[in-house]
């Protein structure tokens, strides 16, 4: 590997906003860890991105108990990592009562466990450098309940407020940590989720490509969250100043709709 380049590891990159990401950090003269299930996307992925850096591919799922430690211990072997993109997860829409029991354990692990784990894993490298950058992508549902999408809001509201304490607690160290939180992002998982049922959905549909350049300028720029997009902004802060009961009852009724016609929505975990 080139010693003047310095190394990411990308989880999460076989699709949508984490393929996204390796285009990004490969533009800005980064080699690349790339981490998902999908061997054979990743290496097409690795391919494409050839010309612009080295791409190594590492073929594992992260909702597997030893699945972050096989991914620290590949990365590893190939040098010291400057930045992680903890991208990889998994959602579902649907009454929570509906979840299958095996989906309520893949999202707690894929979602919270194997990020929290990867970071506590590459972070004591970083902090014994005195630099490294970690990003996390929690989402704007971090921000609010949302009926419908009970689980994986609340994971979302887990890796935003752990992002934000480790941002503090590594506050002069050299470290950079940023909660990368998009709304709904034209990528696979969304397709699956069936948003056309859902009120203003294409108007604030982002494309994973303008959704990763914002992480990657946030990251670097020092910023802890990043919420990609005026309107989804706009109504983060609305939401802010209004009382949590009038917040829920109104994502109740918008989710209402979409649960009528999709009673319970797994996405396949395409990462």
């Amino acid at each position: 590997m080139s010693p003047t380049k310095p190394l990411a590891v990308i989880t999460g990159a076989s699709s949508g906003i984490g393929r996204a990401f390796a285009k990004v950090f490969a533009q800005h003269g980064f080699n690349l860890i790339l981490c998902a299930r999908r061997e054979d996307k990743l290496t097409e992925l690795a391919t494409e991105l050839a010309p612009l850096c080295e791409a190594h591919v590492v073929a594992l799922d992260l909702s597997k108990r030893k699945g972050p430690q096989k991914l620290f211990a590949a990365a590893s072997e190939i040098g010291p990592v400057d930045t992680l993109i903890n991208n990889a997860g998994t959602a579902y829409q649907g009454r929570f009562a509906s979840m299958p029991r095996e989906r309520i354990q893949d999202m707690v692990h894929l979602n919270m466990r194997a990020l929290s784990e990867t970071c506590a894993l590459f972070l004591p490298q970083m902090l014994a450098a005195k630099k490294g950058k970690i990003l996390n992508v929690s989402s704007v549902v971090g921000f609010q309940a949302v009926p419908g999408m009970a689980l994986y809001s609340a994971s979302k509201a887990f890796v935003l407020s752990f992002t934000e304490s480790l941002a503090e607690e590594t506050r002069c160290s050299g470290i950079k940590v940023c909660a990368l939180c998009p709304g709904l992002t034209d990528t696979e998982m969304v397709d699956d989720l069936g948003t056309e049922h859902v009120p203003g959905a294409q108007l604030m549909m982002s494309q994973p490509e303008d959704v990763a350049l914002q992480g990657y300028n946030a990251l670097h720029q020092g910023e802890v969250i990043r919420i990609p997009g005026i309107l989804n902004q706009a109504v983060v802060n609305w939401a802010h100043y209004q009382p949590r009961w009038l917040i829920r009852m109104l994502a109740g009724i918008a989710e209402r709709s979409n649960l009528a016609a999709h009673p319970g929505t797994v996405t396949p975990d395409k990462s």
